[in-house]
């Protein structure tokens, strides 16, 4: 009845402290999935960036989403450290008519553009900054009045193999 009255259950220091170690954790492992050594291009082990996190001394708030927070942490984490968020793998399909036009407004959302042909239509697969997918995809959908496809082909470009740095 007391939890009723009050509104709140107490929660104790021990349970507070696991559930912020908990979240630290989660937040390190969003940040692990979706980065890599951009020299290298392989993904940091989630212990890595938990010992960078620490080294930068990020505190975890309990109210705000881990997802918020990985992102946040990539920010900190570039000023010491390699980190870039892995591209994402896109294939785009542009009717012919307005493909060179569009293509011109997209170039600067591209990184890479990994292969291009002409046909009936314009299809190009190209990597892209995650940051940039709302962007093209509204872009595309805007342009082609729907006729155009944005396809996702990885969510992250990583070179597979274990990260050696410990």
């Amino acid at each position: 009845a007391q939890i009723l009255s009050k509104g709140e259950l107490q929660v104790s220091d021990k349970e507070r402290h696991t559930q912020l170690e908990q979240m630290f954790r989660d937040i390190a492992t969003v940040v692990a999935d979706k980065c890599v050594n951009p020299e290298t291009k392989r993904p940091y082990t989630v212990i890595l960036i938990e010992r960078a996190m620490r080294d930068i001394h990020y505190s975890v708030k309990p109210h705000k989403s881990t997802k918020q927070q990985a992102l946040e942490v990539i920010r900190q984490l570039k000023e010491t450290m390699q980190i870039e968020r892995a591209h994402m793998r896109l294939r785009f399909i542009l009717p012919a008519k307005e493909g060179k036009k569009l293509k011109e407004k997209l170039k600067p959302l591209i990184k890479v553009i990994e292969n291009e042909e002409f046909h009936e239509q314009l299809e190009i697969v190209c990597l892209i900054d995650p940051g940039c997918f709302r962007e093209i995809d509204e872009l595309i959908r805007s342009q082609t009045k729907g006729k155009g496809t944005l396809e996702v082909l990885s969510l992250k470009d990583v070179e597979e193999g274990d990260e050696k740095l410990e």
